[in-house]
């Protein structure tokens, strides 16, 4: 297992991630490709984003990729906090590819997300989840969480939050 930089060589495994994921939004968000986009396109804007264009967060993405050369997951790093991920997305969003689920890729992206944070010099990482995710909680607790206050959306749904002292 390994943490690969998003590239031109992952356009067709990436494809295929998306293919299964099984929610209308990807987790995180900034892999979602949209259709009939090129992926060298896809490739450029997520270079803008991580470079803060937008009143965005500098960030880092990286996918987990097996020995098979399979994309098992992906992971967005943000490099600090605004307002909405304060409350919402914090730090570290992650997701794990569907046929992967439940056998421990998660808490093993987390932590090597937490690698990166040390490196970034971020002290006091917050990770996110919705309250109907238990697993997600479990891999954040696993990987030394504490549970904060939880925030409610406007549209009523709850994130719990948990801070990792690093």
């Amino acid at each position: 297992m390994r943490l690969e930089r998003p590239s031109l060589k992952w356009e067709k495994e990436h494809i295929a991630y998306m293919k299964e994921w099984d929610e209308d939004r990807m987790t995180p968000s900034s892999f979602q490709l949209q259709e009939g986009i090129p992926y060298e396109l896809y490739l450029e804007e997520l270079a803008a984003k991580e470079a803060g264009l937008g009143n965005r967060m500098l960030s880092t993405n990286y996918f987990l990729v097996d020995n098979d050369e399979r994309i098992v997951g992906m992971v967005n790093i943000r490099h600090g906090l605004n307002d909405y991920l304060r409350q919402v997305g914090g730090h570290i969003g992650y997701g794990i590819r569907p046929s992967e689920r439940r056998k421990g890729y998660a808490t093993y992206l987390l932590s090597e997300a937490l690698h990166i944070t040390d490196e970034l010099g971020i002290r006091s990482v917050l990770v996110t989840c919705n309250e109907d995710n238990i697993g997600s909680a479990a891999v954040i607790v696993n990987n030394g969480g504490v549970e904060d206050e939880s925030f409610t959306e406007p549209h009523g749904n709850v994130v719990r939050r948990f801070w990792i002292k690093r």
